[in-house]
């Protein structure tokens, strides 16, 4: 059996249904094997950057059920991968990278040169640091079982993305077929270790604290929203009237239940700062507390609390920047289960702190950009109007766009929404939706800047030729928004590199050039007609939304602040 073909046989019994790429000749074996197989669909895309995007869409749109693949040729192909496998691996989603690399007796081995057969270059040092494991086949009998264990180490533990590199020799060499049996024992096998001792007695003293507090507070991040029960968990502490607030990654598959009181730092809302910095008791499920979230005081993070616990599957975050009074090592799945398993002997007992913390939320979570010609807190309010009640996924780029959604945009059942967290990418959102999209079916709403979009622009193309019905927006305040307000506060408006006098592209063109249903608006009335008509049919869609007066994040901290005097400042 040729090896390619074994390659396409292993990913297929892993549950790998979709990949991307973009063709090369290091990969044509690798793409021939899969394509004719079948069992993996391969979109091919005009970037890999962008194919590495839309491999991590595929892991976040699963909850990490299912893992994402995209393959790069050697040379360029693998290099415009990295950015790619940095965001998998800062938001912790499991992906497999395959790059193509020269015939084995083109490498340069331990010779001190830099290069030997024409587009080598040793892509496994390159990504060493930010992947759980990169490897680069010497021999074809290595190709298998480094493969699979590839794929084991992506998905167990603390989720990351993996890099195999196989030479183009090894790819059609022939292997045995034996060495597929593992393969026929091969199941959904994956059970949940028991918690230790020590972690069950941590766990419980967790809930004694949260009988005797008077005002809790759960803080949710990325890790605990992939969690299988994390949804059951929710509807239980909405029950109890447990107000809970989330960071940005929390904050993607968190939805607007009662006591949920949405992102908390320096872009989050009014309310859930104020919570965290009244709260008595905090409780963090899988956040790392970075300064966005925390304000650059955190000694003054959660000010009025008596006791911060954290739960955290990575030993290493725990009593990291916050200092934790109880810290337990362990997944926020084990708590989930533990919780959900008193709920018929826990009774609500937080009522008037939620009916306070919901008052706040009522009278600060509002518009705050009344005077200018478009609102991004009214476009918020339209996306989650017209698409309440239905199953739908957004994609964010970065810069303000990303902020007034995570700020504003708050998810009904079904929903999620999807950031470039750690990493912050900018051209993250259109080629991530497409990889969203083929993990779900579903309809995706892509929301990005004029900046962002132009960086991975050209796989609308894409889009209109597989007909995916993807909403592109794209928010033109022609100008780098949030890098421009930040120069025009601290270097006298000197607005170099991101401001051009008013130039911009036109968008709108652009989506029509790439044969897509494309209009342009400048009110909301108008954009909120355009949203319904994608709704009624939803086709590969653009919609540029011109907002020029549209610069900064509102509300938003001020480094320095503690994160409940964000700016503007006033009777919150």
């Amino acid at each position: 059996m040729k090896a390619s073909d074994a390659i396409a046989k292993v990913l297929s019994a892993n549950n790998v249904t979709v990949g991307f790429e973009l063709i090369g000749g290091m990969i044509a074996h690798l793409v021939d094997s899969i394509n004719v197989l079948g069992e993996t669909k391969l979109i091919s895309l005009h970037h890999e950057q962008a194919a590495a995007f839309a491999a991590g869409g595929i892991a976040r749109a699963t909850s990490n059920k299912s893992l994402g693949l995209a393959l790069g040729t050697s040379g360029p192909g693998a290099t415009n991968l990295v950015t790619g496998i940095a965001d998998c691996w800062l938001d912790n989603y499991p992906c497999i990278f395959i790059t193509g690399q020269v015939n084995t007796h083109e490498l340069k081995g331990d010779r001190n040169i830099r290069q030997q057969g024409f587009q080598e270059l040793d892509i496994v040092s390159i990504v060493k640091s930010i992947t759980k494991y990169a490897v680069q086949i010497k021999s074809e009998k290595e190709i298998i079982p480094e493969l699979q264990k590839a794929i084991d180490l992506a998905i167990t533990g603390r989720p990351g993305p993996v890099l195999i590199d196989i030479p183009m020799d090894l790819q059609r060499a022939e292997v045995e077929e034996e060495m597929l049996d593992f393969l026929k024992a091969k199941g959904s096998s994956a059970t949940t270790s028991p918690i230790s001792e020590q972690v069950s007695l941590q766990v419980t003293r967790v809930f004694d604290e949260l009988s005797e507090a008077e005002k809790p507070l759960f803080i949710i991040g990325g890790g605990a929203v992939n969690e299988t029960s994390y949804p059951d968990w929710q509807e239980l502490v909405s029950h109890l009237k447990i107000p809970h607030v989330a960071s940005l990654k929390g904050s993607e598959k968190t939805i607007a239940l009662d006591s949920y009181l949405g992102m908390i730092g320096a872009y989050g809302t009014r309310a859930a700062n104020h919570a965290v910095q009244n709260a008595d008791l905090i409780i963090v499920l899988g956040s790392r507390l970075d300064v966005r979230q925390t304000g650059a005081d955190v000694n003054d993070f959660g000010r009025k609390a008596t006791k911060i616990i954290q739960i955290d599957l990575d030993q290493e975050q725990l009593n990291n920047r916050v200092k934790g009074h109880i810290n337990i090592h362990a997944t926020c799945e084990s708590f989930f289960q533990a919780h959900l398993s008193l709920s018929n002997s826990i009774s609500e007992a937080h009522c008037a702190w939620s009916m306070e913390l919901m008052e706040h939320f009522t009278r600060s979570f509002q518009d705050e950009y009344e005077e200018l010609n478009v609102s991004p807190f009214n476009l918020c309010t339209s996306l989650r109007s017209q698409f309440k009640g239905k199953a739908t996924q957004f994609v964010t780029d970065v810069g303000n766009n990303q902020m007034w959604i995570a700020h504003s945009l708050f998810l009904d059942k079904g929903q999620m929404i999807h950031h470039s967290g750690g990493l912050g990418a900018m051209g993250f959102s259109i080629p991530t939706s497409i990889g969203v999209h083929f993990a779900t079916g579903e309809n995706v709403v892509s929301i990005s800047g004029d900046g962002g979009a132009q960086l991975n622009i050209q796989e609308l193309d894409i889009i209109a030729r597989e007909n995916l019905p993807i909403l592109t927006i794209i928010l033109n305040n022609k100008s780098l928004g949030m890098v421009r307000a930040f120069q025009e506060m601290y270097f006298d408006g000197r607005n170099q590199s991101t401001f051009w006098q008013g130039y911009s592209s036109s968008f709108c063109n652009l989506g029509q050039a790439y044969q897509m249903k494309s209009v342009l608006v400048s009110t909301i009335d108008e954009f909120n007609q355009a949203i319904k008509i994608f709704i009624e049919n939803p086709l590969p869609t653009l919609i540029e939304v011109m907002m020029v007066d549209a610069r900064d994040c509102r509300p938003r901290l001020a480094f320095g602040n503690p994160i409940d005097k964000q700016y503007p400042l006033g009777d919150f």
